[in-house]
């Protein structure tokens, strides 16, 4: 772990009371850059400017995406990081993106739009508490097959902002209805404490002769992302949405196959 292991990532242990190595700083500099930037976010959002708050929160998790991957590279693991990393999770994709939902829309419905965001934030850290929990266990079904426990902290915190980037993408009024939002916030919160086997990077092998044409798929997803960022934040969501009935049926066969053996 370090800052922490990934969901389908194997966290490598460490001897107690080890300290923070030098070389630690720079992973842990990222995630403190990624904490900063969430909660900069609802800075954004106070003064009324939704796009900068929503690009804040992205570029929170992109920075989350590598700090442990960086941890790993320079063998920077350490607990000191996992905890961090769990704190900056926390804030930055339960509580930065409740409170900017509350603001953008769901304060229109104050008793039902603030339960709605208190879920959202109180499940995100149910979520991040429970990983914490079993990041020793040998025994984890989903994360044995390549599989994940529910929808990660950074992917639900941008599935609750399928509606804003719908808005943005279409200047609709519709997709900022505070009943819809609050619905959806709700379901999305319970989606991240589900027990639903997602997909994750790691089931993600893609057969030798495409590799080619991934990699020029990327290509255009980046391009895709500065010429209309929001449509394609909003197909990138809708897709992931998509997969979940996929996962939990292949999750399904494979445990079935084991049952068998």
């Amino acid at each position: 772990m370090g800052p922490k292991a990934a969901e389908d990532e194997v966290a490598v242990s460490r001897r107690a009371g080890e300290g923070l190595t030098l070389r630690a700083v720079l992973p842990n500099a990222i995630t403190a850059a990624a904490l900063c930037s969430g909660l900069t976010g609802i800075r954004f959002a106070i003064a009324g400017e939704w796009q900068a708050a929503v690009i804040a929160i992205i570029l929170a998790g992109l920075l989350d995406g590598i700090d442990g991957r960086i941890a790993r590279l320079l063998k920077a693991q350490s607990r000191f990081g996992a905890e961090l990393d769990s704190l900056a999770d926390s804030l930055s994709f339960g509580m930065a993106p409740a409170i900017i939902l509350f603001l953008w829309t769901l304060e229109d419905l104050p008793r039902v739009g603030w339960f709605a965001s208190l879920a959202f934030a109180l499940c995100c850290a149910l979520r991040l508490a429970r990983f914490n929990a079993r990041i020793d266990m040998d025994d984890q079904p989903h994360k044995s097959a390549g599989f994940l426990t529910g929808i990660p902290a950074p992917v639900g915190a941008g599935l609750a902002f399928l509606p804003f980037f719908l808005t943005m993408a279409t200047d609709l009024d519709v997709f900022r209805d505070p009943l819809v939002n609050g619905i959806w916030v709700l379901v999305i919160a319970v989606l991240m404490i589900s027990n639903v086997a997602t997909l994750s990077w790691a089931s993600i092998r893609p057969r030798r002769h495409i590799r080619l044409e991934i990699i020029a798929a990327a290509g255009l997803l980046f391009a895709a992302l500065l010429l209309e960022p929001w449509w394609t934040l909003s197909a990138l969501s809708m897709i992931y949405l998509l997969t979940l009935p996929f996962g939990a049926l292949r999750y399904r066969k494979i445990r079935l196959q084991r049952a068998a053996r």
